[in-house]
């Protein structure tokens, strides 16, 4: 059983998804802000987080920077209808999705079970060997999706699953062009619907990684209008 942190000021949304997901057959711990939650966290991590952003003691911009210095585990961020800039903002801070508020509680459903789904094909659990599973070497760059490890020039470059999954569906075909909507059907689920900036800001934080391992990173070609490509020397 999968555990759930569900992280918002508005008791009534805590109150209303935690029901959602217990019904779900997942275990969910509620926390009306960020401090709080950090606290619990540091005892013992869950499998995933929700967070909201606009919280106080901490908001979840602060907590997620925190959550990033010690897991990749993945995180959905809840925003507001017209919070555009912290949409981009947190995406390109670490976190895996963001979710609309007001929003269907069976589509926050469905994103939960997709990246964790994902996070357990990354941790190797009941993987059978398949194009996806083997390990990839092109250049400097080497992955291993079993171990969900990514190194660049021998360096140790730490990814979210979604970030990992977009690297691996360019790095498979070098030179090949990949769409937005062909890569947001190897990130996201068929029924949950993502825009081009989110496709957008996952590549632009995955390059910002990457170059924390090499200033001179540019594998990662975007082709305008079209979507990114890459490039192995």
């Amino acid at each position: 059983m999968s555990k759930i942190a569900l992280v918002d000021d508005d008791r009534n949304i805590l109150t209303s998804v935690a029901m959602t997901l217990e019904a779900e057959g997942f275990e969910v711990e509620t926390y009306n802000d960020g401090q709080s939650a950090l606290d619990a966290f540091n005892r013992k991590l869950p499998d995933m987080a929700v967070l909201d952003i606009k919280m106080p003691r901490m908001d979840g911009m602060d907590l997620l920077q925190r959550l990033r210095q010690k897991t990749q585990m993945p995180v959905i961020f809840l925003t507001s209808k017209d919070d555009e800039i912290d949409e981009v903002l947190g995406l390109r801070m670490g976190a895996d999705d963001y979710v609309k508020k007001p929003f269907s509680q069976r589509l926050l459903v469905e994103r939960i079970r997709a990246l964790l789904r994902r996070q357990d094909v990354m941790a190797g659990h009941e993987v059978v060997e398949t194009e996806e599973t083997k390990v990839i070497e092109r250049g400097e760059l080497r992955m291993d999706p079993l171990r969900h490890s990514v190194s660049w020039k021998g360096n140790e470059v730490s990814l979210t699953v979604t970030e990992f999954l977009l690297l691996q569906a360019l790095a498979q075909r070098p030179g090949f062009v990949k769409s937005r909507d062909q890569l947001m059907d190897v990130a996201y689920d068929d029924q949950v619907y993502v825009d081009d900036r989110t496709i957008d800001s996952h590549i632009k934080r995955l390059r910002k990684k990457m170059r924390t391992a090499d200033p001179e990173f540019s594998a990662i070609e975007t082709l305008y209008g079209i979507g990114y490509r890459y490039n192995e020397d």
